[in-house]
């Protein structure tokens, strides 16, 4: 079972290329080669699948009935925001520019452990988007871990 977590500093090269840290490659499912799914998160954001984890959201969003017409657009706006890639022999990957404008990543940046999928991260927009406040936090775990 995959399962991810942490924080992680890394550098795009000059290609635009990441390597991936050991501990998240070590984590890769062996038998899916080298091939990852990078989806444009609604955040500012880019979250990368392993296969065997992005299927099961394909099959939840390719699902959807085509005669509806919420449906539609969430599946055009899933699809087109998502991305296949490869990782090389080194343990990168070309994100491709569209994707790095998106999460407005230019250099530096946080890789996010989120258990089945990572997060790609401007480390500036990263520290805006968590919890500051240790009694929100306390509020939001009663609200979706309490009983």
């Amino acid at each position: 079972m995959t399962f991810f977590t942490s924080e992680y500093e890394s550098k795009l090269d000059a290609k635009g290329r990441l390597v991936l840290p050991a501990r998240i490659k070590a984590q890769l499912p062996e038998n899916e080669g080298n091939v990852l799914m990078i989806r444009k998160s609604l955040d500012p954001c880019l979250i990368i699948y392993p296969m065997v984890e992005f299927n099961k959201v394909f099959s939840k969003i390719s699902g959807l009935n085509e005669f509806n017409k919420e449906a539609v657009p969430l599946q055009r706006s899933f699809f087109a925001g998502t991305t296949e890639v490869e990782m090389d022999n080194n343990g990168r990957i070309l994100i491709p520019k569209k994707y790095l404008a998106h999460a407005q990543i230019d250099k530096d940046v946080i890789l996010v452990g989120m258990g089945n999928k990572v997060e790609v991260w401007n480390p500036t927009l990263y520290e805006k988007h968590l919890i500051q406040d240790p009694s929100e936090l306390s509020e939001l775990a009663q609200k979706y871990l309490g009983e």
